[in-house]
């Protein structure tokens, strides 16, 4: 039975069982209950789960004919197949396919389509790497399915050539411009995420099908080529130049501008390399936009954004969880291209940024500086996942993956939630947690779209990749302490002279967390810290205009803390004059201090809030043993006391790098000495 027909077949099944229930839902078994764990040996059976993902695909039969764009095989197999955009949670179980925006009855055409390239090409990649791992026909014959789809919504041909499409319509239409609006529009006018993502894909797809498939991988040769053409004349043009945003350096050759976009397609470029290593136009293309990414990294241990590698050039206040894959990127790139430097910004992120994030509460949507946007969704959740994972691979860091192991427990209970976000016994993972108002607690959105799914899925195959990870993930996903990064906002002060108003939240590169309190030279405001254990260090996030100044003294009590002196930097490429940015005091706060004071000096001081961080910051993992992080956020070694009474533990400490600096057993707990910046991880 040729490649088709095995997929026909397939499909075949699948929409016998969507029948049972609608023409656009399935019954799925229940999913994981709040307190469900899984067992040892529920953790020794596979974790990867196709069954939801393969109720998303669909088949569509484009028109024939459409000017620039066609695929392998399209005459002889002219039905294409991928995945609905979102699954909607219905009663009993079920969920219906929908597609993105309105639904016209008459034509049965979405606002936006019912199919996309980003899930096409990330589905493409999931069957690739359950293809690969588990040597699965089936998965075989989808990712191929997929990536013919995808080579479809590429644009073949004239001066948009390699660039691709976004949106298909159930029917097989193409819809270059959606609604709402895509950028680029149409969206195959430009670079693009989607032309990052169908980068990845087919990268990926060449080196599986490079020996299974010699005709087949000739053709994902040929349309990856197309895809670098167009990276090459729209973006990597630009190769050496350089911008500024809001004082900082940023390199100007970033696929629409993203570190994160650029990322994702380092690692089809990396996989590309990786299989045919004298392909000099690939390597080109995967150092330039490595060192890209790699400019991107900023602040330290102490200072925002804690050494992450930001994700867009437009903005120095802006960190995002969903598509954070840049140490990922970063990593392949510095094995494939065996340069170790490029994975220093990585190790730096994962040791300084993701320990910071993991222990506020986990991948958020967005910090604008401040944790504005504390949704988390799988994106976010699998791409730290694979950026520890993938760092730990170049750099041999058994820290890392003790990392990857507490971000990947987030999926079966350690998250906001405190419930499982995917079930092994269906596949589903759900769209997201939405904050209740406060950091700790959440309400799952229990819809199962595709990018959800498929992001669940991957951090499945890297488990399924490496038991030792997924035991700990799966058998640790309580939590039971958590101690880090937390915000005060400015308008809480009690005791202020200032003015409190209410900015429009987005600023175009950033987010207001709440409102503003503005205090002008002779007035001053108190905040109130609570009840504090330990050291806390403070950082003002301050809105600043380009040239404004403003000179601030700080202090607790009789204690001064800093004086701040800003002006304001020259707004570069940002999208709109001023900036929020948190800044460092000189001086830390010691423990039991009830709350710091503010007096300005002169010009005008515009607050946003207090980002406080605590010298050690703390998170508990619990279950069938438990696994305990303490980060160092200061520069100087501290002792920290670790583990608890009674419980015997392994500890081992790591550096600022993530190097490891010792490693011993404890009875009982007891005190260990942090170096500056590190991290030490306990495990019973």
């Amino acid at each position: 039975m040729n490649t088709h027909a095995r997929w026909g077949a397939r499909v075949a099944a699948v929409s016998a069982a969507v029948a049972l229930v609608s023409a656009t839902a399935v019954a799925v078994p229940a999913a994981a209950t709040p307190d469900h764990r899984q067992s040892p040996a529920a953790a020794s059976a596979p974790l990867t789960n196709l069954a939801h993902l393969d109720f998303l695909l669909d088949e569509a039969t484009p028109p024939a004919e459409v000017p620039g764009h066609t695929t392998y095989r399209l005459d002889a197999e002219p039905s294409l197949v991928m995945p609905w955009t979102y699954a909607d949670a219905r009663p009993g179980g079920a969920f219906e396919r929908v597609g993105g925006g309105p639904l016209d009855p008459a034509t049965g055409h979405w606002g936006q389509g019912a199919y996309n390239a980003d899930d096409i090409a990330r589905a493409a990649v999931v069957y690739l790497r359950h293809w690969e791992q588990t040597d699965a026909e089936t998965s075989r014959d989808t990712a191929y399915e997929l990536l013919r789809s995808l080579a479809y919504l590429q644009t073949a041909e004239g001066p948009n050539a390699g660039n691709v499409v976004l949106w298909m319509q159930p029917d097989g239409t193409l819809n270059p411009s959606a609604e709402p609006v895509d950028l680029p529009d149409p969206s195959d006018s430009g670079p693009s995420y989607w032309l990052a993502r169908t980068v990845w894909a087919f990268g990926e797809g060449y080196a599986a099908f490079q020996d299974a498939d010699p005709e087949f991988a000739a053709f994902l040769e040929d349309r990856l080529g197309l895809a670098i053409a167009a990276i090459d004349r729209q973006v990597l043009s630009r190769y050496g130049q350089w911008a500024e945003t809001d004082g900082m350096r940023v390199p100007a050759w970033l696929i629409v501008d993203g570190a994160d976009a650029s990322a994702e397609a380092v690692l089809g470029l990396a996989a590309r390399v990786r299989a045919v290593p004298d392909d000099a136009v690939a390597a080109d293309a995967l150092r330039k936009l490595a060192e890209g990414i790699a400019a991107m990294s900023a602040g330290d241990g102490g200072s925002w954004p804690y050494g992450a590698v930001l994700p867009w050039a437009q903005s120095r206040s802006m960190w995002h969880g969903w598509g954070s894959q840049m140490p990922a990127a970063l990593a392949a790139a510095s094995v494939v291209l065996d340069d170790p430097a490029l994975a220093e910004p990585a190790a730096r992120d994962a040791a300084l940024f993701t320990t910071t994030l993991l222990t506020a509460g986990g991948p958020d949507n967005g910090w604008f500086p401040t944790p504005a946007d504390r949704v988390q969704i799988a994106y976010g959740a699998d791409s730290r996942v694979q950026s520890l994972v993938a760092v730990a691979d170049a750099t041999g860091s058994t820290g890392f993956a003790d990392l990857a192991a507490m971000q990947a427990a987030w999926f079966f209970g350690a998250n906001p939630a405190g419930s499982p976000m995917y079930d092994p016994a269906t596949g589903v993972t759900f769209d997201g947690i939405q904050p209740d108002g406060t950091h700790s607690n959440g309400v799952i959105n229990r819809n199962s779209g595709a990018e959800s799914t498929i992001h669940g899925l991957l951090t499945m195959l890297t488990l399924d990749a490496r038991p030792d990870l997924a035991t700990r993930a799966t058998t640790i996903a309580t939590v039971s302490a958590r101690d880090g990064l937390t915000v005060i906002e400015a308008e809480s002060s009690g005791d202020t002279t200032g003015v409190v108003s209410a900015p429009t939240p987005w600023t175009g590169e950033s987010l207001w967390s709440g409102d503003a309190l503005t205090l002008t030279a002779g007035e001053h405001a108190v905040f109130d810290l609570g009840e504090a254990a330990g050291g806390r260090s403070i950082e003002p996030v301050v809105w600043s205009e380009p040239g404004a100044e403003s000179s601030s003294q700080w202090r607790t009590g009789h204690r001064p803390l800093g004086t701040l002196d800003i002006t304001g930097p020259e707004q570069g490429i940002s999208p709109t004059p001023g900036v929020l940015l948190p800044h460092s005091l000189k001086r830390d706060v010691p423990a039991g201090t009830a709350s710091v004071r503010v007096e300005v000096e002169g010009g005008t001081l515009m607050l946003d809030a207090l980002i406080v961080r605590p010298a050690v910051s703390r998170l508990v993992l619990s279950g069938e043993g438990s696994t305990e992080l303490v980060h160092s956020t200061i520069d100087r070694p501290q002792p920290v006391r670790i583990g608890e009474p009674g419980t015997p533990l392994s500890v081992r400490v790591f550096d600022a790098s993530g190097a490891l600096v010792r490693e011993r057993g404890m009875q009982g707990g007891g005190t260990i000495v942090l170096p500056a910046g590190g991290f030490a991880i306990a495990q019973s």
